[in-house]
């Protein structure tokens, strides 16, 4: 599993592993009934504490990425499109509110910020 590290994030790493499986899974990477590497030879394979890994697996477990099955281990969970796309759409709008939280500090006008919206858009989407 490709999963990169950096200390340098204000995020911690039990967070950086769970976004990153998190993306792999909404963006088809990982498919549903795909096996996750064990909490152990993710630890080992990253250079981190298995308490670390099993933070992220508990994590994604319970916000129904991923199911463990003892002694067998965790797979990725059957999930609803429409699921995937909700949680999405969440996680947008809470960067969106950190976005205009950041605007309203800045001084910035509500059509300023949405030009800005607007270019980024187009940017990237294009």
């Amino acid at each position: 599993m490709d999963i990169k590290l950096t200390n340098a994030s204000d995020k911690p790493i039990y967070e950086q592993i769970s976004e990153q499986i998190k993306k792999a899974i909404i963006t088809g990477i990982l498919k549903p009934g795909d096996p996750l590497p064990s909490i152990r030879s993710l630890a080992k394979e990253l250079k981190i504490s298995v308490m670390t890994t099993k933070r992220a697996y508990a994590d994604l477990e319970r916000d129904g990425f991923i199911v463990t099955f003892a002694g067998k281990g965790s797979f990725v969970a059957e999930r609803n499109q429409e699921f995937l796309r909700e949680e999405l759409l969440r996680q947008t709008e809470e960067h969106l509110l950190k976005a205009v939280q950041t605007a309203k500090l800045a001084g910035i006008k509500g059509n300023e910020l949405i030009d800005l919206l607007s270019m980024l858009v187009e940017e990237e989407l294009e």
